[in-house]
């Protein structure tokens, strides 16, 4: 069974947000966090080494959110999740919240092991398909030319040329058929309804469940408590505005969900102080916006961007990460007439912030 942990006492961090789980489900464990939801995590090989999922009780059994990563110890964790709290009863559904390895990376397998069917929205779906067919082939040329704009090395974009194809190392065969979810559809769990919320920047098409009866909202990567979502521009889309869908998400959430919301993040503990935390994240894009545009008071490329978006040195282990949302933060500024870019004869970008008059700043 669940471990039981809804009698502890809260704790309250600096920034307002309330954390009410005293207790961190183990590998193949679960603790039990709002009625009829279990707390599962896995681990993860990063820096960010964990990843949360939720089991949903379904009538005789159980609707699953979320899979980890594909990995020796992932598989085992579920195997025991499966036998321990989770009773050995039915899994009647997968609902996956977005396309990123650490969600997805066993959602075939588990689909496969279960017979149950795969939810996803279709942008987050086809996007994990063509990902996976495209790392078949070779690195693409269009990857080397967006990273070189960015002002990398040519040493760094080779090393991206060996390693390139991590995404589908961390996931297994995707189930060649999905059922849908989109915004505003209505999701029934046993005697609940959820209600499905799409957010994007982080991903295209981002599901969230709100079961609006007691405010419990599964947030995947939407709303994290501790840690900012990557929002990145990637080389398939080299003119998005990720960054601007990320914004408007985040007002989108503002007004919907009421500050007594029960958030369950996909990294990170539960908790309550939603508000705070959806502010909290809006400001520092702005603040990071801010000292980008004093950055490029003189000409400067993407990896010059980095200690302005993030506070900080950036070493080559997260490099195509950094880059991606350094150049998300550009894109937003240049779509917004605040900065220009110019690519050199070597093919690299080099951009400026554009004046602005007083009464528009």
């Amino acid at each position: 069974m669940a471990d039981d942990a809804t009698a502890v006492k809260p704790t309250t961090d600096a920034r307002g947000l309330t954390y009410p789980m005293g207790a961190i489900p183990s590998a193949g464990e679960a603790v039990s966090v709002a009625r009829g939801v279990l707390w599962l995590r896995f681990s993860l090989p990063f820096q960010l080494n964990h990843v949360n999922a939720y089991a949903v009780q379904d009538g005789d059994g159980w609707t699953l959110i979320d899979t980890g990563l594909r990995t020796p110890d992932t598989v085992a964790a579920w195997e025991a999740a499966l036998a321990g709290p989770l009773e050995g009863r039915p899994v009647k559904r997968l609902i996956c919240t977005h396309m990123h390895p650490d969600h997805i990376g066993l959602a075939g397998w588990l689909c496969a092991r279960t017979g149950a069917p795969l939810l996803m929205s279709r942008l987050e779906y086809v996007t994990a398909r063509m990902l996976m067919a495209e790392e078949a082939g070779d690195a693409p040329e269009d990857g080397a030319r967006f990273f070189r704009a960015a002002g990398w090395t040519e040493a760094q974009i080779e090393h991206w040329r060996a390693d390139y194809g991590g995404f589908g190392k961390g996931v297994a065969p995707m189930p060649r058929s999905y059922l849908r979810l989109s915004d505003g559809d209505g999701v029934r769990i046993g005697d609940d309804d959820w209600l499905v919320v799409v957010g994007s920047g982080h991903s295209p098409e981002h599901v969230c469940l709100w079961r609006r009866s007691d405010d419990v909202f599964i947030a995947g990567d939407q709303v994290l408590p501790r840690i900012s979502s990557n929002v990145s521009v990637w080389p398939t889309e080299p003119e998005a505005d990720p960054l601007g869908d990320w914004m408007d998400s985040l007002a989108k959430l503002r007004a919907l969900l009421p500050e007594g919301a029960f958030v369950l993040p996909a990294h990170g503990e539960p908790f309550y102080g939603v508000h705070a935390r959806l502010d909290a994240l809006k400001r520092g894009h702005e603040v990071a916006l801010k000292r980008l545009e004093r950055t490029l008071r003189q000409p400067s490329r993407v990896v010059d961007g980095f200690p302005a978006v993030f506070g900080r040195a950036v070493g080559d282990g997260v490099l195509g990460m950094a880059t991606g949302e350094a150049q998300a933060h550009l894109n937003y500024l240049e779509q917004r007439g605040r900065a220009t870019r110019t690519r050199d004869e070597d093919g690299v970008d080099w951009w400026t912030a554009v004046e602005q008059d007083e009464e528009t700043t």
